[in-house]
């Protein structure tokens, strides 16, 4: 049974969710209840026409930033540096083609208007991040999500020539490991990520890393410079 939420900022316990991961609907995408979502083990993710649907799935598809896999094919596109990546320099750009993005066996989209505004909110805040790649100043690929402690919660990404999202992607990875970020939460299941390393692990083992990593405070504000140190 799924909750309905009420406009008391509050959540159930996320062991009431459903096989399918689904816990709770209804709410608001306020920055504050967003926040409480990611610190409480749990992330919004519905289509258009539907109510917000709150997910806290078992098991949980993540990654541990020192267990990244760089494939022998991705060392020449590093090597001879095809692209160009940045952070935090257009967030809006990649979360609306991310947005447009269609994928297989997918109808619409999940990243709804409504989605899109209280995510470039949480970036304008501090909380939310993106990741630009660039090809002979060309937006080819991109990635966002939102960090809290020691965690990057993944969210979506696009690519529109082969390798870019990879090559954002890893040039995250390789930036939070420096940061000694503890976990990226990827949510759910998807080939792309786990042939670079990402892995499924308990809700239990999740929430316990979760925990941990909110004690660490938080990379608030634009990760822009980060490339340049």
């Amino acid at each position: 049974m799924l909750y309905w939420l009420s406009s008391e900022l509050t959540f159930p316990p996320i062991e009431e969710a459903e096989e399918w991961g689904g816990l709770a609907l209804g709410g608001d995408l306020s920055p504050e209840r967003l926040l409480l979502a990611y610190r409480s083990g749990i992330f919004p993710w519905y289509d258009i026409g539907q109510p917000i649907i709150w997910h806290a799935p078992d098991p949980r598809f993540v990654m541990f930033p020192d267990k990244l896999k760089v494939s022998r094919s991705m060392r020449p596109i590093f090597n001879q540096q095809k692209f160009t990546v940045t952070l935090d320099t257009d967030f809006r750009s990649v979360i609306k083609v991310c947005q447009q993005s269609r994928r297989k066996g997918q109808y619409g989209t999940w990243i709804t208007d409504e989605m899109l505004e209280a995510y470039c909110y949480l970036h304008k805040l501090g909380y939310a991040h993106s990741v630009e790649v660039w090809q002979e100043d060309v937006l080819v690929g991109g990635l966002y999500g939102v960090s809290l402690g020691s965690i990057f919660f993944g969210e979506s990404m696009f690519s529109k020539v082969s390798n870019a999202s990879k090559t954002g992607f890893i040039t995250l990875v390789w930036e939070l490991q420096k940061r000694s970020f503890s976990l990226i939460d990827s949510q759910v299941h998807t080939p792309h990520l786990e042939s670079m390393g990402a892995e499924e692990v308990s809700r239990k083992k999740y929430m316990k890393v979760l925990k941990d990593a909110l004690k660490v405070s938080t990379h608030k504000g634009s990760w822009t410079e980060w490339l340049e140190m």
